[in-house]
């Protein structure tokens, strides 16, 4: 078992190396702007898995008709534009506005108090006491008081609001239909990249027939907003300060 002040060094050692690492990229991107991400194939990337999902029960394959106009499931005489197959790519509007409020108080206080005497132990009372240091009294040889008390008040009050649209790309189409989306998106203005991301799954009947679909009806939403460059990096505490608040204790 390693001690625990050399478990601590190893720490503070790898947080050092850590930040070292992170530093010296900041260094090649000074004068320059922030990097764009490659595009990837999502498959090939680190971490991505295929989807496992419950599956409805079978259902027979609609009667189709050689010589009719019209085939089960489409909207029109003309092809579905739709997203449908791996590689189509969907519009997707992102609408999300939250708003909470949060306020706690609370107020503890609490009294006690012991007494001890012996006035009178078939007149020994006096032999008692004569082992305790000092001089004592029988009649009040213990006396304790003591009273806590606590106030704390909390308040969160928090509204955000996200309102854009990313093109996303059907990564994956499950056995029952559903659709495995991702899509990305990056613009750079002055210097400072901003970054939205969004992967789910989603049912072809809820895209819209000019090929689009809400953030609200993606299952399993994974919605990334954010940014890097020169004002985030500002933005954020040193990685010194970072590894100090990670490891004190208090």
């Amino acid at each position: 078992m390693v001690p625990t002040k050399h478990l601590t060094t190893w720490l503070l050692i790898g947080s050092i190396l850590t930040g070292c690492t992170g530093t010296l990229d900041k260094l090649d991107e000074v004068g320059a702007p922030p990097k764009f991400a490659e595009v990837d194939n999502p498959a090939t990337t680190p971490g991505d898995r295929p989807i496992s999902w419950p599956l409805p029960e079978t259902q027979p394959a609609p009667k189709q008709y050689a010589n009719s106009l019209w085939q089960p499931g489409a909207r029109a005489f003309f092809r579905d534009q739709r997203a449908a197959r791996a590689g189509d790519i969907l519009r997707v509007n992102i609408k999300f506005e939250d708003k909470a409020e949060l306020d706690n108080a609370t107020n503890r206080s609490r009294t006690s108090s012991e007494d001890l005497a012996v006035p009178s132990v078939f007149g020994l009372q006096n032999r008692l006491v004569k082992g305790l240091p000092g001089t004592q009294d029988p009649a009040n040889i213990v006396d304790l008081t003591g009273s806590a008390r606590s106030n704390g008040t909390g308040s969160i009050k928090r509204k955000e609001k996200i309102e854009t649209q990313v093109a996303a790309t059907v990564t994956q189409v499950l056995p029952n239909g559903n659709l495995v989306i991702e899509g990305s998106q990056e613009v750079r203005v002055n210097y400072e990249l901003r970054e939205v991301a969004i992967k789910g799954v989603v049912r072809p009947q809820d895209i819209k027939s000019d090929n689009t679909i809400d953030s609200s009806q993606i299952a399993e939403a994974r919605i990334n907003y954010g940014g890097r460059g020169q004002i985030t990096q500002i933005q954020q505490p040193r990685w010194g300060s970072q590894a100090i608040e990670a490891l004190s204790p208090f």
